[in-house]
């Protein structure tokens, strides 16, 4: 099992996940982070580091946010790694929170199956 970041993440970015994970496992795009599941211990400390509440344990992601799966997975191929040292968006908090955050990304960076 992993820990997935899901769409509450997108414009936000703390990144204070970052700086709990134990091991290399977060990959940093521009508006987001996605953990490499391949990489992933299921520690859990991410999920209480999170202020965005954008992470979740596999086994309990809501059905509508399924597709955080495929994403993460897909993503963590093509990202590079997330430093300790990751800056949070200037207007992150302006985004907290939002629904519908994955439709604001360029198409290589939303997920690539369906959303409900």
């Amino acid at each position: 099992m992993t820990h997935v970041v899901t769409e509450q993440c997108v414009h936000c970015k703390f990144a204070e996940c970052v700086t709990y994970c134990p091991v290399a496992c977060f990959r940093e795009a521009g508006t987001f982070l996605v953990i490499d599941p391949e990489e992933c211990i299921d520690c859990g400390n991410c999920v209480e580091a999170c202020p965005a509440d954008a992470i979740y344990p596999e086994d309990e992601l809501p059905p509508e946010l399924a597709p955080a799966l495929e994403w993460n997975a897909r993503l963590a191929t093509e990202l590079p790694l997330a430093t300790t040292r990751v800056e949070p968006l200037p207007d992150g908090e302006q985004w907290q929170g939002r629904p519908g955050k994955w439709d604001t990304l360029p198409v290589e960076q939303a997920p690539s199956v369906s959303c409900p």
